[in-house]
């Protein structure tokens, strides 16, 4: 759930990663439980798979957390730098970008929103 920050994250998710597109987008109207305009869901394809983002009206006491993450893995090492340095802006690293017996090139980081990210080179 983005709390408002629901356009900004899509928008720059779908910027940051090729095969990607906003969808339908749902957003309440006037006398809906939320505040008008605000999203209720929508769906947005991430390199080629589809995730449906929500918001709640409702503050709860839990964001996003590293229990899970959106692996992705590039061809490219310069690409896995790319995607790391632009996600980890503003965010935090949990494992820096580096060679790690599992792979030559991974980071795991959350994003400035709190989705956490796995990047890998595909290998």
């Amino acid at each position: 759930m983005f709390e408002g920050q629901d356009k900004a994250a899509m928008t720059w998710y779908v910027s940051l990663l090729g095969n990607s597109a906003i969808g339908s987008i749902e957003r309440y109207g006037a006398g809906g439980p939320g505040k008008e305009g605000s999203l209720v869901q929508a769906r947005v394809a991430l390199n080629g798979r589809e995730f449906i983002f929500i918001a709640s009206p409702v503050k709860h006491q839990f964001t996003f957390t590293p229990a899970i993450s959106l692996l992705v893995e590039r061809e490219s090492e310069a690409e896995v730098e790319r995607l790391f340095a632009a996600l980890s802006a503003g965010g935090r690293v949990m494992m820096p970008l580096d060679a790690y017996p599992f792979s030559k090139r991974f980071g795991w980081l959350a994003d400035k929103y709190g989705v956490s990210w796995q990047l890998r080179l595909r290998q």
